[in-house]
């Protein structure tokens, strides 16, 4: 095979988009960073590149970026020094967590805890449950959909899992009979899911989880980037999501939430800061978010955080929505009528109407999933996420133990994103693969590829190993 392909920028006709598509998601919503980059072609020549992969890692806004560049002269230790500098960092990062508690809604005396990721988050608030001592206390109840990052921590505490059933009312029927046996203290829920951006009632799930005397804590990686979420409103008691999926860099994350809990929990991170007083032989721990903030914070991770999350705030909900709705409809309705593209979803019952975030999964037949991941990105400048998207048992019931593909899209994207993907699609399954392709180090991987990447990248293309789950 091994020959070279015509490297189609937008190979659908012009005429085949409606005015209401190019009106709504003709362009960016937000500017972000990295929006103009050039991906080499495996056939010669560069095309820019279409990022499909916001729900794995989105963007900078380019303001977000603006602004790092105006505070990093000022970036000094916070909470320690009298300098000018440090006042300055302090100020920054504290008023980060106020940035943030009224981005979700939150109550005023609700704890905001800057962590590593959402992974982080979940996984600390793990460690505070009541009974997380080894003491009797209520079971954490979770659904088979979710990410592993809201799975895994809570199977080191007693807990209980419900498998989801195929439609929205079935399963929170589930979590209703669940429930009324008692012996629940925390719901932990996706917000959104990653795998096909199906949202769940979240407050209809709090007010059943409050009914019958449990807490509920939203998984809301993929719902914070794409909704505005008010934990009040919602009556929602704790939130965790990062600033990576929220067009901030530098891997923060949060934990929004009733106090209590945390303020009785287990450290988080032994260390510096987060005590009140430190012996040869004990400790007195601090409360509130100190408690479990030890060590140096990162300051400039959590002030991008915030800066994004007023970007977000301060975007018009209808424009926006509509920008999303308009890209995941097109390229919905055009994988459909591909010959053997499969769209995929978890509930039967989802009404078409009903919101989605930008995340769209599919599998093309007879072709495994990251051979073609590899071939849109190695043919057609087109970057999206294949695997099993750290969500294992809900592959698995969706019949994908192997994996699929998954596109997902923000406030940087734009209608041509989607038109390249289709149009991939389409040729892949008219003329076949272009190039050869081979398994190496567990990723598919374009034959005698000779494109290399920027001079301050230490691989080349091929030379990196698998990475089975990186979606935190």
């Amino acid at each position: 095979m091994s020959t070279a392909v015509d490297s189609p920028i937008t190979a659908i006709a012009a005429e085949s988009v409606s005015d209401e598509y190019v009106a709504a998601a003709g362009r960016p919503l937000a500017a972000v960073t990295g929006a103009e980059i050039l991906a080499p072609l495996i056939s010669g020549g560069p095309v820019r590149y279409a990022n499909l992969d916001y729900g794995a890692s989105a963007p900078a806004l380019t303001v977000v970026s603006a602004y790092l560049n105006e505070i990093l002269p000022f970036y000094a230790s916070v909470h320690r020094g009298a300098g000018y500098a440090s006042q300055i960092s302090t100020s920054v990062y504290e008023n980060a967590r106020n940035i943030v508690r009224e981005f979700v809604g939150g109550r005023p005396d609700d704890s905001v805890i800057f962590t590593r990721n959402t992974t982080d988050s979940l996984n600390l608030l793990a460690g505070c449950l009541p009974g997380a001592d080894g003491k009797s206390a209520g079971d954490v109840l979770y659904l088979d959909i979710e990410h592993h990052a809201n799975l895994l921590p809570w199977q080191g505490v007693p807990h209980r899992s419900i498998v989801a059933a195929d439609t929205i009312a079935g399963t929170i029927d589930s979590v209703r009979a669940e429930l009324e046996q008692g012996g629940v203290s925390l719901l932990a829920v996706t917000g959104a899911s990653n795998v096909t951006g199906e949202i769940l009632p979240i407050r209809e799930l709090a007010a059943l989880a409050h009914r019958h005397g449990a807490r509920i804590v939203v998984d809301a990686a993929q719902l914070a980037p794409h909704r505005r979420v008010d934990i009040s409103a919602d009556d929602v008691d704790y939130l965790a999501f990062s600033g990576h999926k929220l067009y901030a860099p530098f891997g923060a994350g949060v934990l929004v939430g009733r106090p209590d809990w945390l303020d009785a929990g287990t450290p988080h991170l032994a260390g510096g800061g987060a005590v009140k007083e430190a012996r040869l032989d004990g400790v007195s721990w601090a409360t509130g978010p100190a408690r479990h903030e030890g060590g140096s914070p990162n300051v400039l991770g959590a002030a991008t955080l915030a800066r994004a999350t007023q970007v977000i705030a301060s975007l018009d909900q209808d424009r926006w929505h509509a920008h999303e709705s308009a890209i995941r409809s097109y390229l919905v309705e055009g994988l459909q009528a591909i010959d053997g593209v499969t769209v995929h979803q978890i509930f039967k019952d989802t009404d078409p109407d009903r919101d989605t975030i930008g995340v769209v999964n599919f599998s093309v037949a007879g072709y495994d999933a990251g051979l073609v991941a590899a071939y849109l990105s190695a043919e057609h400048g087109v970057g999206l996420r294949d695997g099993r998207f750290c969500a294992h048992p809900l592959l698995k019931r969706l019949g994908l133990p192997s994996g699929s593909l998954r596109a997902s899209f923000g406030v940087g994207s734009r209608l041509e994103d989607a038109q390249r993907l289709l149009a991939g699609i389409e040729k892949l399954r008219r003329d076949g693969l272009g190039w050869d392709y081979v398994v190496d180090a567990g990723r598919w991987v374009p034959a005698n590829d000779t494109r290399t990447y920027p001079h301050w990248a230490p691989n080349t293309p091929g030379t990196a190993g698998a990475a089975p789950c990186i979606d935190d």
